[in-house]
């Protein structure tokens, strides 16, 4: 019945799309309803301060399945081309992903939903299943999908499609031996928001006053040419409805899965795992969007921090951790939490945090220092302050964050700050030389946000990666949703 060893555990890896951290009942959010996450995450341990590796979806996914930074892997936008079809570009060819070392090890590995790094058509070696969203965006009904190598519109509504996938893999995996992998990657709670979702989870939210998110002017460098996050100032409490429903919706959906492993007995040897591949700005900043809701991109606590839960009863100890963490970081950490061997390369940035989980007790020596990057944009982030670098001439950040946590006083040109500026300023070019290849360093990339085209490791000065012209084509067409 798949494994029944918890020190050879399954693996559940629940990944949402654009989700803050500050979007969970868990979390402090007393208007929105996750009730089966926070249940989980009152079983486990839940981290406070858990980042993603850049602050927009393919790089971020890339960083978690590699354990690489983009600078490293490649992608650096979300892909915007080859992702089915003649043009296909496998974006992440001839890389070793953390699920191959799985596979190898005999798990039985399963993707359902959202890949979004390219050749969604061409499912991944050592795969068992593969149900692939066609790019990494669309309509939430009738959804274009690819089902192993076929593309399909696959009937129905998006989330409750990807949780019956999932049901029916756990059904036929219960009967095996074998532990199973299953990267279950819902497109939730990504837009389109507006006539998107089902009216039984939108009238949950008909009378909310949604004090959880701030109304505020547009940000003065918000991005523009993208219909659905355009429409967030102008439509603020109709997107939020379906923002706010997208999650709950989600969150039945892992409740049923959850509810299976249960009933398969797998509970005690499975570890779950949820969390999101990037944060989402919801008015927070006056931005809606991500790291690319502004341009030049941004690096904000709401943009970069996402929620993050690991859950094993008996195996991980119920906590909740402020231990600074991040995407780059799981890598190592699920060989060692699984007992694989240990795979790294000279560059490879991320340490292994089994030892938190089992304890709930971040080490003494536990990282408290974080780097994000977007393209030309880079962050460090310790405890108290934050430092964002533009090349090649800015603008740059620096903040405060014991005295300004929101994020709103830019102390860069402070006389008083130019000893910590220029310490910071050092700590991050020192990291990324250490780290990035030459040949895929986002930082003479021409990457603005509108989406990668093409690999980026043929030259320094390859434009014709990245889109250079803003977002025109991406109207999503809904249907009404279905009473």
């Amino acid at each position: 019945m798949a494994s029944r060893d918890p020190a050879r555990p399954n693996i559940l890896f629940i990944l949402s799309d654009d989700q803050g951290a500050w979007s969970l009942g868990c979390a402090g959010n007393d208007e929105i309803r996750t009730p089966h996450l926070d249940a989980l995450a009152a079983t486990g341990i839940r981290f406070t301060d858990f980042f993603c590796t850049s602050p927009v979806c393919s790089p971020a996914r890339a960083s978690l399945m590699t354990g690489c930074i983009p600078s490293q892997h490649g992608v650096h936008d979300w892909i915007r081309d080859g992702n089915v079809g003649a043009t296909r570009i496998d974006y992440l060819a001839g890389q070793s992903l953390l699920t191959d070392h799985f596979a190898a090890a005999g798990w039985r590995c399963a993707l359902i939903g959202k890949w979004h790094l390219g050749a969604s058509d061409a499912p991944r070696p050592g795969y068992v299943r593969w149900f692939a969203h066609q790019s990494g965006m669309s309509r939430y009904y009738d959804a274009p999908m690819c089902d192993e190598t076929r593309l399909v519109d696959a009937p129905g509504y998006l989330t409750e499609v990807l949780t019956h996938s999932a049901l029916g893999f756990l059904d036929a995996e219960a009967a095996r031996d074998e532990p199973f992998w299953l990267s279950l990657n819902y497109t939730a709670p990504h837009y389109p928001w507006i006539d998107s979702h089902p009216r039984e989870y939108t009238d949950l939210y008909r009378d909310c006053p949604f004090h959880s998110c701030p109304d505020e002017p547009p940000h003065p460098n918000s991005a523009s040419g993208n219909p659905a996050t355009d429409a967030g100032h102008a439509q603020r409490r109709a997107n939020l409805i379906g923002y706010y429903a997208a999650m709950t919706a989600m969150d039945a959906g892992i409740g049923q899965v959850l509810a299976a492993l249960a009933a398969h007995d797998l509970a005690r040897s499975t570890l779950v795992i949820f969390m999101s591949d990037n944060g989402m700005n919801c008015g927070h900043h006056g931005i809606w969007g991500k790291g690319n809701g502004t341009r030049p991109q941004n690096m904000y606590d709401t943009s970069v921090k996402v929620p993050c839960i690991f859950a094993q009863p008996g195996r991980v100890a119920p906590a909740v951790s402020d231990a600074m963490l991040s995407g780059y970081d799981v890598y190592p950490t699920l060989l060692d939490y699984a007992g694989l061997p240990p795979h790294r390369t000279p560059r490879m940035p991320g340490r292994s945090f089994a030892g938190l989980l089992r304890s709930g007790r971040a080490r003494a020596d536990a990282a408290v220092v974080v780097y994000d990057e977007y393209g030309p944009t880079r962050m460090l982030r310790t405890r108290d302050w934050k430092y964002v670098h533009r090349y090649p001439d800015g603008p740059h950040e620096l903040y405060d964050l014991a005295g300004d946590p929101g994020e709103r006083r830019n102390r860069v040109d402070d006389p008083a700050c130019g000893a910590t500026l220029a310490s910071l300023r050092a700590q991050l070019d020192a990291w990324f030389a250490d780290h990035v290849d030459p040949l895929q360093d986002g930082a003479r990339k021409p990457v603005i946000g509108t989406g990668q085209l093409a690999l980026s490791n043929h030259g320094a000065h390859d434009a014709a990666a990245f889109a250079l012209q803003p977002i025109v084509a991406l109207t999503i067409p809904t249907r009404s949703p279905q009473a």
